[in-house]
């Protein structure tokens, strides 16, 4: 049977971001996605994030939409990329690319993609292209990569969703997607989130809540980030699931390779949070049957030199929380806003019950190697 992984980038993010240069060794979705080695389609998938630019549209399994700034702002287009991951769960698209306007092939063109030569077959004012002598689309050679090497049926047996920032939420909403379908609502899945954010106007249960589908549920969240409307939330999640949850110093894109001092753009040495967190996330995939071809594979003596060197620059990661990447900061209680159950907390007060270890977002950052032991079983 077929564990299938799916990758969702966070917002303005893409497949292409594992050589992007704010992030000192790729950025952490786009470089697993990069360094899986079973087959794309068949056994995973990378999904661009809201606010992209929209660069995967010629080969979506769900007709996209353009929706420019709110892509950013709002999360527009994040409904189309869980329908997209829902059909290619399915191995069956509901739209085809068979043509594009003259818009959409200069995007596409222009944002360095290979787009085949094409041919006008229309009036200048609505001109349309065609995929020249090419007698499938992408959708169609993508289900039969599906079909072909899908292992005992086209429906996984195992679905892994990893995600940053409105792709780990997209995780949240993909989880909850998979139970309205008779066919794929008892199929188990497991998320690995990094600092999911919803951004404002975004509370909808089914982004921050989850069934008994999610066996198991690891999540890292950014304990320095002020930003406002950057509060991260904590699903609310069934009894059954086994859920971890672990603070990470630094910012937002620190925890998936930035290692700057401000957390935002450019070269840093504050590469620690973005390397223990890539190496959880490679833990966690291989053991839930994911295929990687290149792993960080860190001792236990490597994880707690880590966080030594964590603790000894803590001042350098307090100093973030000064930063904000909307010009505005918030906090609650002097600590970063989040949102449990609904209700919006302080970041140290989610804790205890159902969290594996108790000590969920309170844990200090000098435990070390231990504290991560429910999440390597």
């Amino acid at each position: 049977m077929t564990v299938f992984t799916i990758f969702f980038c966070g917002t303005g993010s893409t497949k292409y971001d594992s050589l992007h240069e704010n992030y000192w060794n790729g950025e952490l979705v786009s470089t697993l996605a990069n360094n899986m080695g079973s087959r794309e389609f068949a056994d995973w998938v990378v999904i661009n994030g809201p606010g992209s630019g929209n660069l995967q549209a010629d080969e979506l399994f769900t007709e996209p939409k353009g929706y420019g700034w709110t892509g950013a702002a709002f999360g527009k287009g994040w409904h189309e990329n869980v329908q997209h991951a829902l059909n290619l769960v399915r191995g069956k698209c509901d739209w085809q690319r068979t043509k594009l306007t003259e818009a959409e092939y200069v995007r596409l063109k222009n944002a360095g993609l290979p787009v085949h030569k094409v041919e006008e077959t229309d009036s200048w004012l609505w001109r349309h292209y065609d995929y020249g002598d090419r007698k499938v689309t992408l959708q169609q050679l993508q289900e039969q990569i599906i079909k072909t090497h899908r292992k005992g049926g086209v429906i996984p047996s195992q679905i892994n969703l990893v995600g940053w920032s409105r792709g780990g939420v997209s995780c949240h909403m993909l989880a909850n997607a998979l139970l309205v379908d008779p066919a794929l609502r008892k199929i188990p899945v497991n998320i690995f989130a990094i600092d999911p954010v919803p951004g404002p106007l975004n509370s909808q249960l089914e982004k921050i809540t989850l069934s008994s589908n999610v066996k198991q549920h690891v999540a890292f969240y950014a304990r320095d980030e002020r930003s406002k409307g950057f509060a991260c939330v904590i699903p609310d999640t069934h009894p059954t699931t086994q859920v971890s949850i672990f603070p990470m110093a630094g910012r937002h894109a620190t925890l998936v390779g930035n290692a700057s001092l401000t957390g935002a753009s450019g070269p840093g040495v504050l590469n620690e949070p973005g390397i223990l967190v890539r190496h959880y996330a490679e833990r966690c995939l291989t053991r839930w049957g994911a295929q990687l071809t290149k792993t960080l594979n860190l001792s236990d003596q490597d994880v707690s030199r880590l966080h030594q060197s964590i603790v000894m620059q803590d001042s350098s990661f307090r100093k973030m929380r000064d930063q904000s990447y909307v010009k505005i900061t918030e906090n609650t209680g002097q600590e970063r806003s989040v949102t449990y159950k609904g209700k919006t907390a302080a970041f140290g007060k989610v804790a205890g019950h159902p969290f594996n270890p108790i000590e969920g977002l309170a844990a200090t950052l000098a435990k070390g190697n231990s504290a991560y032991q429910t999440i390597l079983k």
